[in-house]
């Protein structure tokens, strides 16, 4: 399964994930029911991932964490904030830098609308 094919299928966990709980809850309240939709859908999910900065050859951990990798090949970060701001994007765009990876999706799960909250970034995709 490709990055297409996997990111349809998040975005429709993420609906049933919206759907179960609705907004206002904390991210690490999304993050464990989605993960479990998503494995009881059959991919393969690491909730948690260390992201290493690799510089110079040498591997640094900053303790930055991806909140979800699915399959191995995409990045979905959680958030449940009021608004998104700039720097939540481009946190996304960076996780896909340091990592290789080429895809990667932003939610927002404090919003009436989730389908307007979900935002697809891709490195060379």
């Amino acid at each position: 399964m490709d990055e297409n094919e996997l990111s349809y299928k998040i975005r429709g966990a993420i609906f049933t994930t919206y759907n179960a709980l609705g907004p206002g809850l904390l991210e690490s309240a999304y993050q464990i029911v989605l993960a479990h939709v998503l494995t009881q859908s059959g991919l393969q999910v690491e909730q948690q991932v260390q992201l290493p900065i690799i510089l110079d050859d040498i591997e640094l951990d900053a303790g930055y964490r991806i909140d979800l990798l699915i399959n191995g090949l995409v990045i979905l970060e959680i958030k449940s904030v009021e608004t998104l701001a700039a720097v939540h994007h481009k946190q996304v765009l960076t996780y896909l830098k340091l990592s290789g990876l080429k895809l990667g999706l932003l939610v927002n799960f404090n919003t009436i609308d989730i389908v307007g909250s979900i935002f697809r970034k891709v490195n060379g995709l």
